[in-house]
């Protein structure tokens, strides 16, 4: 038997936990795993500077809601997050704890252009050193991992060498993490971008999330200690065509069922490129469109939970933002 199975066996029983806690009914992830210069663009439309001061500020009002735990189950930390003590001087991964949040980490270092792909094809970096530095974040309190590959809907694309790159990417990931006791998101994005119809993204999802589960079973991922984080079945944003919310909920859940296992402990729906009003009804509608699912069907957003948060905290006023971030 070799170490990295004798290791998955020894942490399988804490893998499932994990990943059933994260996809617990009735909540979701908050992802808070922007990086320096994304959560600058962010503050800056606030007029806050992009200081660790003001990092630490907006990130510790987060985590001091009282009563998100009600709402959410894991939170996706950027390392500096993770590492971060909050103003009193208490670590903000104590401070998710106290809420009975889980804490996670982003894990992946950005992505890279594709060498063999079309010229805006991409693969996401950071499988190097990955499996040392996963035991890192384990040690410091995170319990999972997030890394993102990002495909693109074109009329020639995503190529195969895209498809392929995502989905091995992916699973090495996925087991380089759990060698190490975190629970891997596994989040193959497809990005609205274009004009096609939700048929054509129905095609290209099912062509991808199969291939995902098929490079993960070939590296031995423990399936029930992971958790997928899809886009929604859309339209392309500059699609005329006009689909109602139940719609594209009805198409969503219908490219799960053909392509996620059913031992996968849940799928927790990225919010990018809608709205925060599209991304809440489409999911209300998931879960209206199906009784029974085999895996939890809730949110990872961004965006979507921290945009009128972000806008009422404004830099100082920790009621207001703290009121937002709930409703």
């Amino acid at each position: 038997m070799t170490k990295y199975k004798k290791i998955i066996k020894m942490n399988r029983e804490e893998l499932r936990s994990t990943a059933q806690a994260l996809a617990t009914r009735g909540k979701g992830i908050l992802a808070v795993d922007e990086s320096t210069g994304t959560v600058g663009k962010r503050l800056a439309g606030i007029n806050v500077e992009n200081t660790e001061a003001n990092r630490q500020a907006y990130r510790g009002m987060l985590f001091t809601t009282t009563g998100l735990g009600q709402y959410i189950s894991g939170a996706i930390l950027y390392e500096e997050t993770l590492y971060q003590n909050h103003a009193d001087g208490e670590p903000m991964v104590d401070k998710l704890k106290k809420l009975g949040i889980i804490p996670g980490i982003k894990v992946d270092q950005g992505l890279k252009p594709l060498a063999g792909g079309l010229p805006h094809e991409t693969y996401c970096s950071g499988i190097d050193g990955l499996v040392e530095r996963a035991a890192k974040y384990y040690e410091q309190g995170a319990r999972f991992a997030k890394w993102r590959s990002v495909l693109q809907i074109t009329e020639d694309g995503p190529s195969e060498a895209a498809i392929l790159e995502s989905s091995w990417g992916l699973a090495r990931y996925a087991r380089s993490v759990q060698e190490s006791g975190l629970v891997p998101i596994i989040e193959p994005e497809v990005l609205m971008d274009g004009s096609h119809h939700y048929d054509r993204t129905a095609e290209v999802q099912e062509r991808i999330i199969q291939e995902t589960y098929f490079a993960c079973e070939k590296l031995g991922v423990y399936l029930e200690g992971t958790l997928l984080k899809p886009s929604m079945t859309c339209c392309g944003a500059e699609c005329t065509d006009k689909v109602t919310p139940k719609e594209v909920a009805c198409k969503t859940i219908d490219v799960m069922l053909k392509s996620v296992p059913e031992e996968v402990a849940g799928i927790v729906f990225l919010s990018g490129g809608l709205s925060e009003e599209a991304a809440s009804i489409y999911l209300s509608e998931m879960n209206n469109v199906v009784n029974v699912t085999p895996w939890t069907v809730s949110f990872s957003y961004g965006r979507a939970l921290q945009h009128s948060c972000l806008k009422a905290w404004a830099g100082s006023n920790i009621p207001a933002g703290q009121a937002a971030l709930i409703a």
